[in-house]
């Protein structure tokens, strides 16, 4: 049921859109390029947020929900206590299938739930993001595609993302599935689009910090797009 957030302390309006990220610098850099006059929402525990007014004259959130899933969740379920209607993860993530640059925009079209949390909330099968919302971030993404939810960033067994690789996953990430899991449980609408930071799902190169830079720019600029064009 709902109540009072206990670990995001709101100092600003929510908005019923949001942008989420992982980063708590990624959303201030994005508070700073999407939107006008962004004021701080959160920053209890470090998870940054803003609401700002965006490009169609209505108000944005865009929050840090931490790494990893049982973060994602807390900040999720709490969002959704404040009055959260539909959101997309603006992420990173690494690959797994060939073809895919650092830089690149991935649209998730399905999540494995690879992780702990999700599986919590009861994933057993491949979550499935909000169609309408996700049929507009394919149009303007790179690669669409499955993706993996993983508990570890430095995962000391290969064989896990080889199992992913073999059942369609393009890339690997921490946090959609979680994200998606709580969305469906809560009502909310969701979506994910992720920026590929590491090749080979961190064991091979990865993205310069200025490439990274750009790269979160375009993938928070394309991401805002495919939502306020969703909430017009």
């Amino acid at each position: 049921m709902p109540g009072q957030p206990r670990h995001i302390h709101p100092t600003a309006p929510l908005a019923p859109r949001a942008l989420l990220t992982g980063d708590p610098g990624r959303a201030l850099l994005l508070a700073q390029e999407l939107t006008e006059e962004p004021k701080m929402f959160n920053h209890n525990r470090g998870l940054w947020g803003y609401t700002g007014v965006a490009s169609d004259g209505r108000p944005l959130t865009i929050m840090s929900h931490g790494m990893g899933g049982p973060s994602t969740a807390i900040v999720v379920e709490e969002l959704c206590d404040l009055g959260l209607e539909i959101a997309v993860r603006v992420g990173t993530c690494g690959a797994l299938a060939g073809g895919l640059a650092l830089g690149d925009l991935v649209a998730v079209t399905a999540v494995i739930p690879g992780d702990g949390a999700s599986a919590a909330l009861g994933a057993r099968e491949a979550l499935l993001p909000d169609a309408r919302l996700t049929e507009r971030l394919v149009a303007i993404a790179d690669h669409a595609g499955t993706v993996a939810s993983a508990d570890l960033f430095y995962d000391p067994d290969p064989a896990r993302a080889e199992r992913w690789r073999a059942a369609g996953a393009l890339a690997v990430e921490m946090e959609a599935a979680t994200l998606l899991a709580v969305a469906a449980r809560r009502g909310v609408r969701a979506a994910c689009l992720l920026a590929v930071s590491d090749a080979a799902a961190g064991a091979g190169e990865r993205i310069g910090a200025e490439s990274l830079e750009r790269a979160a720019v375009r993938l928070g600029r394309a991401a805002a797009g495919a939502l306020l064009a969703e909430t017009a």
